[in-house]
C-alpha cells in the first residue's frame, strides 16, 4: 500500500509538472515559429519521407510516453499532416535513445539493433494505416481549437501569458484521465510482484510472450525504471523475447498513456492505437525469441 501510494503521489505529480512545462514549452515554440514552418518538417519531404522524416524525429527526441503527448497535441494543432505525426508518437518512447543504450547491455549490439529496426518499421506502417483509413477524423475538436484557450487574451498579451494559458487549457481536460491512469498503474506497481510476472511469462511458457505484452500495459516503463526491471525479470527466468513484449506495451500503451489519449482522440481511435502496439509487442517479441534463441 506505501508503495503503491507513493508511486501515485510521485507519478502523479511528475507527470502534472512535466506536461506543464512541455505544453508551455509548445505554446512558445508555436508563437516563435509559424505554423508553416512546423508543418514544413514533414510535408517537404514528400511522402514517404514525411513518414521516415516522423519516424526519424521520434527516435531523435527523448521523450516518455507522456511527453510524447503535448508534442503530439501541439504538432496537429500547427496542422502538420495525420499519418507522419501518430508515426512521430509511436517512434518516440519506443526508440527513445537511453532505451536503445541500455538494451546493448541487456540483449547485446544484434538484439538492440533488431528492437530498433522493428520498432521504427512498426511505427511506418502503422502511421500510414491510419492515414490511409482515414482515422484523422477521430480526432477531438476541442484539442484541435487553440485559439479557444487563449480566449480573454488580448493582442498585446505577452507571450509566455498567453503560452501558458494554451498549456492550462491542454491540461484541464486531460488531467482526470492522468489521475485515473495512474491510480491503476500503482494499483498494478504496488501489488504485482515482479516474480509472478517472471513466473507466467518466463521463456518455457507458449503464452509467455502474449503474456508479458499484456502485462506492460498497466505497468508503465520510462527509460528511467527500464533497465533495473528488465535485469530483475531476465534473472528470474524471464526470456527476451516476452521482456522485449512487456517493454513495448509498457513504453508504448501504458494505460496512463491510454487513459490521456482518450482525452485527444475517440474511443474508435485510442482501440486502434492500443492494438497496434501490442500487435507490434506480439511480433517484436516472437521475433526476438526466434533470433535470439
Amino acid at each position: 500500500m506505501l508503495e503503491a501510494s507513493r508511486y501515485f503521489v510521485v507519478t502523479t505529480a511528475q507527470m502534472a509538472a512535466l506536461f506543464l512545462v512541455l505544453s508551455f514549452l509548445i505554446g512558445l515554440l508555436r508563437a516563435w515559429v509559424p505554423e508553416e514552418k512546423l508543418r514544413s518538417m514533414f510535408e517537404k519531404r514528400g511522402s514517404v519521407g514525411a513518414y521516415l522524416g516522423g519516424a526519424t524525429l521520434g527516435a531523435i527526441t527523448p521523450f516518455c510516453s507522456f511527453s510524447t503527448i503535448p508534442v503530439l497535441v501541439g504538432l496537429l494543432r500547427s496542422g502538420a499532416p495525420f499519418g507522419p505525426t501518430m508515426t512521430f508518437m509511436f517512434a518516440s518512447p519506443l526508440l527513445d535513445p537511453v532505451v536503445l543504450g541500455v538494451l546493448v547491455f541487456v540483449i547485446g549490439v544484434e538484439g538492440a539493433a533488431l528492437y530498433a529496426a522493428v520498432t521504427f518499421t512498426a511505427s511506418v506502417i502503422i502511421g500510414i494505416l491510419l492515414a490511409k483509413l482515414g482515422f484523422e477524423s477521430d480526432i477531438k475538436e476541442n484539442m484541435l481549437a487553440a485559439e479557444s484557450v487563449g480566449d480573454g487574451c488580448s493582442v498585446d498579451t505577452p507571450m509566455w501569458r498567453r503560452a501558458w494559458r494554451e498549456a492550462w487549457g491542454f491540461f484541464i481536460p486531460v488531467l482526470p484521465y492522468l489521475v485515473v491512469g495512474t491510480a491503476i498503474g500503482a494499483a498494478i506497481y504496488g501489488f504485482v510482484p515482479t516474480e509472478w510476472i517472471s513466473a507466467v511469462a518466463g521463456p518455457d511458457r507458449p503464452l509467455a510472450i502474449p503474456v508479458a505484452a499484456a502485462l506492460g500495459v498497466p505497468i508503465y516503463v520510462n527509460a528511467e525504471t527500464f533497465f533495473p526491471i528488465t535485469n530483475a525479470l531476465m534473472e528470474r527466468g524471464m526470456g527476451a523475447g516476452a521482456m522485449v513484449a512487456l517493454v513495448i506495451t509498457g513504453m508504448g500503451a501504458s494505460l496512463p498513456e491510454i487513459s490521456m489519449l482518450a482525452g485527444i482522440f475517440r474511443f474508435r481511435l485510442v482501440a486502434i492505437l492500443t492494438a497496434s502496439v501490442f500487435v507490434t509487442a506480439i511480433g517484436g517479441g516472437t521475433l526476438f525469441a526466434l533470433t535470439l534463441a
